[in-house]
């Protein structure tokens, strides 16, 4: 995939760069596949704002993928690479010998007419998911489920994988794209590859009405508002936050607060923290 630079005729337009769809070989969705997305602007079944910044946006239909890949033993041939609105990563249309079809997430590498196949008997190669029993230690990985049957959770987005560092026991160390080392179940299944779409985080929206599309609506610094509407707010002329740390609208600690719990389960199953620090 490249990147794709446009000619400056709006000020908009100087710096504005979008993905030059290289990758992508089928425009038209599998409408089997498919489902109708509803918009929620962030609001909950009370009707109340639950995630701010959230409304209008273009229309989007829900692509179902597969990330489950429990179809052992069948070997399915890559119809075409798709773009897929609702992920960062691109999706590919795989049919199975006996007709049915699935989207995958497209790693790097996967072209058209390419054969893919699930299970312990699947060759190590990009596209092919595993479980972590049968790849070699040093592959990169991606799609890697957390729980045995429930479907990848981790490393799904566009570039990202995960390499496998070491097996023993009944577990198996990955070091995840934040740098965290984390064990896994060896029976947990992983695609082999990178996640394909690596230049996305290159993108530059270039204008605000690219983020409106998305669905995005804008967001207002707290030391702009009045002391009434957020804690950063009030005071003459450009002034400081006026607390001794950042905090939230409603008045809890920001930026720094660490909120994960000191007794949760799976800390008995992170080897080091994406700081550096091991697990206490």
């Amino acid at each position: 995939m490249g990147i794709k630079k446009y000619n400056p005729y709006t000020p908009s337009r100087r710096n504005m760069t979008s993905s030059d769809f290289s990758e992508i070989t089928k425009t038209t969705p599998e409408k089997s596949l498919c489902v109708s997305k509803k918009k929620h602007s962030g609001r909950n079944n009370q009707g109340k704002i639950t995630v701010r910044h959230r409304g209008g946006g273009n229309r989007q239909k829900y692509r179902i993928i597969d990330f489950k890949r429990n179809k052992d033993g069948v070997s399915a041939k890559v119809v075409g690479i798709e773009y897929d609105p609702n992920r960062s990563a691109n999706i590919a249309l795989i049919c199975y010998e006996d007709g049915q079809k699935a989207y995958i997430l497209a790693p790097e590498g996967l072209t058209d007419g390419m054969k893919v196949m699930n299970g312990p008997q699947a060759e190590v190669r990009v596209g092919n998911c595993l479980p972590l029993s049968e790849i070699p230690v040093g592959t990169n990985v991606h799609n890697v489920e957390l729980y045995p049957g429930k479907g990848g959770q981790l490393v799904r987005s566009a570039g990202n994988s995960a390499q496998l560092m070491a097996k023993e026991g009944k577990y198996a160390t990955l070091r995840l794209p934040s740098g965290e080392m984390r064990m896994v179940p060896l029976v947990c299944r992983a695609s082999i590859g990178v996640v394909g779409n690596g230049d996305h985080n290159l993108i530059k929206i270039g204008k605000a009405g690219r983020k409106r599309h998305m669905g995005i609506r804008p967001t207002v610094r707290g030391s702009v508002m009045n002391p009434n509407d957020h804690p950063h707010g009030g005071g003459e002329g450009k002034t400081g936050i006026g607390r001794p740390g950042p905090s939230t609208p409603w008045g809890k600690p920001a930026l720094g607060l660490k909120t994960r719990k000191s007794k949760k389960a799976s800390n008995k199953l992170i080897v080091r923290r994406r700081d550096g620090r091991a697990i206490k």
